[in-house]
């Protein structure tokens, strides 16, 4: 039986791949909490990102914006309503626990809108070292790992709160680098681990000197780390039916995004070039600590599949299990749970409520999904894409449209695209685009109409029409030149 206004719970795991869980078809990894959750959940077959990387993809869960076309990696714009926001001011308790590290540093404000919220302290990055290095000194057990206290900060909320109606906002940066689970998770994987911790080269692996086995063993400590995200974050899930919030709580699952274990040269999720001659754009102002012969610089970095299909598993009151092949994206997840909970969305919402689907009451919501890069628009732009650090911007930032059965890689003018049949080519692992008729650039149409209904700035609109203009006039070319057709 449906439950009117139920209590909400949204899980993040960050760098979670889809791929990896026993409920999306791996045989091989554990994550028997995830999986068994699934057997009583609905699972999204089609669940793929928007806005790209960590906090753009924040940004769209709590706003339901397509946060890529207006911001890019920086503090949530005022002027937007939040999910947790207007839930408080529909009577819910919201609550979010979070160790992910960016959502207040720097004024970033992806705390608003919550009626309380906890930091979880000790996930950093490099910009902090002894952020991270003074959290690691005192790690003894497992219990003290970051997953492992978020989870159990949620628990002992819900104990003090499971009589209220509540929405509760779980995000843990785990498994993300550094993969530093204890070592007999890692060894679950790779019996004879030696202990050696390999941090992502963030471009091609082969390019900066590690090898196969190298990024074996990096993918081993990160299996062992989604098994251990996996076995708190079961915790929690067993937590809710010990408080008796089974039959009166919705709890969805999801990632942010994936991340590259060698598919297509890759090892990380961007490719950072150190160009001792790169400059900035005029405009650029560099950090007085920070040279410009030491700026890093984001190359090609381009979406494929294994970054930008994520789970999403949601058990809702009322809601049989099952499974749904409708496409969904993270815009879409605010103005469903607004629904779920009867609160009017508001008219700054873009995403689309997929509650229907959800109940099995309709099939159909979404043709194709955009999933971008924050929409930079000139090389040489200096930008903090990435980890709050300040980057260089070397080329238009390829975005990616993904419908059932292709996928397409855009980038500038200058830049041919790709596209795959995912439906003969899974992998993406050959490029059909120039054999394509007309079907490439139908797409590439719809992606830039779809983008101007969502009123993105014309600087940001500029590069891709002229894109879409080049390639028309090509085939134009090719229809009328001698022995065409």
């Amino acid at each position: 039986m449906a439950v009117e206004r139920p209590n909400i719970i949204v899980i993040v795991s960050d760098t979670f791949r889809r791929d990896h869980l026993g409920a999306y078809g791996n045989l091989w990894i554990r994550t028997p909490n995830l999986d068994a959750f699934a057997r009583s959940a609905v699972v999204f077959e089609r669940h793929v990102i928007s806005s790209f990387p960590t906090m753009p993809a924040r940004a769209d869960i709590l706003t339901g914006t397509f946060s890529c076309t207006f911001m890019g990696w920086e503090p949530l714009p005022g002027h937007l309503p939040t999910l947790p926001g207007l839930l408080s001011r529909a009577g819910y308790l919201t609550m979010g626990i979070v160790d992910t590290p960016f959502f207040v540093r720097n004024g970033y404000g992806y705390d608003r809108g919550f009626d309380d919220f906890i930091w979880v302290r000790g996930q950093g990055d490099d910009t902090r070292p002894q952020e991270r290095s003074d959290c690691r000194s005192t790690w003894r057990y497992e219990s003290d790992r970051m997953v492992a206290r978020t989870m159990t900060e949620a628990e002992r909320w819900l104990e003090r709160h499971h009589r209220e109606r509540f929405f509760l906002y779980v995000d843990t940066w785990d498994p993300h680098e550094p993969w530093d689970a204890p070592e007999y998770y890692t060894r679950l994987y790779r019996p004879d681990y030696d202990g050696r911790r390999i941090y992502p080269a963030y471009g091609r692996w082969e390019e900066v000197g590690l090898s196969e086995e190298d990024v074996r063993v990096a993918h081993a400590t990160y299996c062992g780390e989604v098994t251990m995200v996996d076995l708190w974050i079961g915790r929690l899930l067993s937590k809710l039916d010990v408080l008796g919030l089974r039959e009166n709580t919705a709890v969805f699952f999801l990632s942010d995004h994936g991340f590259y274990f060698g598919e297509h040269g890759y090892f990380g999720k961007a490719e950072w070039v150190h160009d001792p001659d790169a400059v900035v754009s005029e405009d650029s102002v560099l950090p007085d600590w920070l040279s410009e012969s030491w700026l890093l610089t984001v190359g090609w970095s381009p979406l494929y599949s294994e970054l930008t299909r994520v789970p999403l598993i949601a058990r809702v009151p009322g809601v049989s299990p099952g499974r749904r092949t409708t496409m969904t994206t993270h815009p879409d997840l605010a103005p469903t749970l607004l629904e779920l909970a009867g609160v009017e969305r508001p008219e700054s919402m873009q995403g689309d409520s997929f509650l229907g689907v959800l109940r099995g009451e309709r099939e159909e919501h979404r043709r194709f999904v955009i999933s971008s890069w924050p929409l930079y628009f000139a090389e040489g732009e200096l930008t903090t894409a990435v980890d709050s650090r300040p980057r260089r911007i070397s080329s238009y930032m390829p975005l990616t449209v993904t419908t059932p059965e292709r996928s397409l890689i855009l980038g500038g003018p200058e830049d041919e695209p790709e596209l795959y049949d995912l439906e003969r080519d899974p992998q993406e692992k050959h490029n059909v685009w120039p054999g394509t008729s007309g079907e490439g650039i139908r797409l590439v149409e719809e992606a830039v109409s779809f983008l101007e209904r969502l009123g993105t700035p014309q600087r940001h609109l500029t590069p891709r029409r002229a894109a879409l203009e080049k390639l028309r006039a090509e085939r134009s070319i090719g229809r009328t030149s001698p022995g065409a057709g």
